[in-house]
């Protein structure tokens, strides 16, 4: 089965005389969707989340959005991709996948 990890974060990382370009863990939730032949939507991201890291074992195409639906013809992502997207908190925004070749 293929999984897309999402990790919710809410700041980017650094701090003292050293700030860095990443993000600050711990993070504030994590959770998985199987990836499959129909659109699945991960449960809403919490209302402090502001980053997603976005990991997928398997090409896929995603959408976010307060109810969205992925198709093949969006956003694609490669099988081994990690990427980032902020998004406004307290959004309600979900993420949904479907699998892509």
């Amino acid at each position: 089965m293929s999984i897309l990890y999402v990790t919710e974060l809410n700041a980017i990382g650094g701090g003292g005389n050293h700030p860095i370009s990443g993000a600050q863990w711990p993070p504030v939730a994590e959770q998985t969707v199987a990836i499959g032949g129909a659109s699945a939507q991960s449960a809403p991201f919490n209302k402090n989340t502001t980053l997603l890291r976005i990991s997928v074992d398997n090409a896929c195409s995603i959408a976010l959005g307060v109810n969205p639906t992925a198709a093949v013809t969006g956003a694609r992502l490669a099988a081994n991709q990690t990427e980032y997207f902020s998004i406004p908190p307290n959004s309600g925004f979900r993420l949904a996948v479907i699998l892509n070749s």
